[in-house]
């Protein structure tokens, strides 16, 4: 029988612990909802360097997006740092809208417009027939950064 020195029961510990650090920091994405049936396209992204009448921040990223969603799909939970602006080409679809304790539900169609405020936790399901295609802006990107965060289901909307 193999005696255990102190040093190797050390580097056992610690390589379980290094285990379990990895696995707990790798579970933490997990938590977001992931979107299904999504197409992103980038059209174009620039940097703000303008001082205009309209409320950006100079320094950040504007970033302008084609996101089509197959009939069923979704967006999964999510936010933006600096909102967006969205421009429905094609589809209908239902927004549905995380507000504390509350769920808010709109459905928007071809030719409509809506808005999602910095930082507001949204699912859009594409509760039509064809595939919805989004034209979408996204002002006060952090320059190199994503003009979308993942978020976990906020449990606010039943059934989704």
């Amino acid at each position: 029988m193999k005696k255990t020195t102190g040093r190797a029961i050390r580097w056992t510990f610690l390589t379980v612990a290094l285990a379990g650090l990895i696995a707990a920091v790798n579970a933490v994405p997990g938590a977001a909802t992931q979107p299904s049936g999504l197409t992103n396209v980038t059209l174009a992204r620039g940097t703000d360097l303008s001082n205009g009448t309209i409320p950006l921040q100079e320094g950040t990223d504007i970033l302008m997006t084609q996101i089509t969603v197959l009939p069923g799909g979704s967006s999964g939970w999510h936010s933006h740092p600096g909102g967006a602006i969205i421009v429905i080409k094609q589809g209908d679809l239902t927004l549905y809208r995380s507000i504390g304790s509350q769920c808010q539900t709109t459905n928007y169609a071809a030719g409509q417009a809506f808005i999602e405020r910095p930082g507001e936790v949204d699912d859009v399901v594409n509760t039509g027939t064809i595939p919805y295609v989004l034209f979408v802006t996204f002002p006060r990107v952090p320059q190199g950064l994503s003009a979308r965060i993942d978020q976990p289901d906020p449990g606010t909307c039943p059934g989704l």
